[in-house]
């Protein structure tokens, strides 16, 4: 008997028909003869109609109030996916994250997980009943109801599979698997089979998103086996695993792309020390995060054009807080430029062979597409483009690499 943790996301329980199916599938692993609890989210469109809702009534919401709200999209799923079980024949009960408790920290709106207690569940399961638990949410420091910020669920469910030493966490969505880029775009993008935990990190951070960041790096501290499958499809999904369990590791994995990047270039800075700390210093006070960097010296070695990259949505305040200090940092101009995406090619094979930055940039200067940033890691590198290039940007790179069906 393994123990499996089952996770539907919004469009997965979308309506009672849907929520039906999901009961199905929980009856069919249960079946196999495996130990079975489920974590859903909110019915697809519910969790923004309640924020909606918040909003309408004050911009300004008192945010311990607004998780009382928000988590209540989870408790209705539970609720009726639990009914939906029982009316199949099967003993079932549905938890709220209170009721366990998910222990939180205090950061309503965005908390993270602490501790689960997992004894009364874990007596359940026992006895043969299936644990239906609410994802999102769970109890913070002042005993209110905390959630975990949008696309918690799947945090939820491997933090779940963590605590109950799951053998895996399955993670049934509307896509069938993890490819090696977003197949909209690249129509010969195919399915992996099996992808790690540090590519699938990267993979998340950097656009795709079939899994939130904060779930992968979760499984990976726990060493959590996660498979992304999809609800609508009885077909194999991606296995997100241990670098251990693949034999076969490409040299390139996967290619993602962001579009939610925006460059900004500081013309004619005066080169001397402290002058990045001067820059970046009051950008993070400001709570806005940079990205790549790219530093240009002048010829007469006293000026330099640094270029970087911030969130589109962070563009206009990083823009306010260098022009209130440009006396102080003393620079040219501002050259704002948000018609900018970042690709970026993935892979483990990377820290054992040459050349996969080179063919990168070959590859798109055979296209005529400029490289305006560079950025590198272990496992990945990204260059910053035009955003009008994207689709031929990650065409050309997929069939670069060798990704493309065969």
């Amino acid at each position: 008997m393994a123990r499996i943790v089952m996770k539907f996301g919004g469009t997965s329980v979308g309506d009672c028909d849907r929520i039906k199916n999901v009961a199905r599938r929980v009856k069919a692993e249960v079946e196999r003869g495996n130990e079975v609890a489920v974590v859903v989210s909110a019915m697809s469109g519910v969790t923004n109609q309640l924020v909606d809702y918040c909003k309408q009534i004050s911009p300004l919401y008192d945010p311990r109030e607004y998780d009382a709200v928000v988590s209540t999209g989870e408790q209705v799923t539970i609720g009726l996916l639990a009914i939906a079980l029982q009316e199949l024949g099967l003993d079932a009960r549905s938890w709220c994250g209170w009721q366990l408790p998910v222990r939180t920290d205090g950061a309503h709106g965005k908390a993270r997980i602490e501790s689960i207690d997992t004894t009364g569940m874990l007596a359940a399961m026992a006895k043969g009943q299936i644990a239906v638990m609410a994802g999102f949410q769970g109890l913070g420091p002042d005993n209110r109801i905390s959630t975990l910020g949008r696309g918690g669920s799947d945090t939820s469910a491997v933090a779940l599979a963590a605590a109950l030493h799951a053998d895996r966490c399955d993670i049934y969505t509307d896509v069938d698997g993890i490819y090696t880029t977003d197949p909209r775009i690249v129509a010969k993008a195919r399915k992996l089979d099996k992808i790690t935990y540090e590519e699938m990190l990267e993979l998340a951070s950097l656009g795709a998103k079939v899994l939130q960041t904060r779930s992968v790096e979760m499984a990976m501290k726990h060493r959590v086996r996660v498979q992304v499958l999809s609800s609508f499809v009885d077909m194999p999904g991606t296995l997100v695993c241990d670098e251990d369990e693949i034999v076969e590791k490409e040299l390139v994995s996967g290619i993602a792309y962001s579009r939610d990047e925006a460059k900004i270039t500081l013309v004619k800075v005066a080169d001397r020390p402290g002058v990045a700390a001067a820059i970046f210093g009051p950008l993070a006070d400001n709570n806005v995060n940079v990205d790549m960097i790219v530093q240009n010296v002048s010829e007469d070695g006293k000026s330099t054009d640094l270029t970087f990259t911030v969130g589109k949505a962070d563009l206009d305040r990083a823009l306010k807080v260098l022009e209130d200090r440009k006396t102080e940092l003393a620079y040219e101009r501002l050259v704002p430029d948000s018609n900018v995406v970042k690709v970026s090619v993935i892979g483990m094979g990377m820290r054992s062979h040459a050349g996969v930055a080179q063919k990168m940039f070959q590859t798109l200067a055979e296209k005529g597409i400029n490289i305006l940033v560079i950025s590198t890691s272990e496992i990945k590198v990204s260059v910053l483009i035009a955003e009008d290039y994207t689709e031929l940007a990650l065409r050309a790179l997929h069939s670069a690499y060798g990704l493309d069906v065969q």
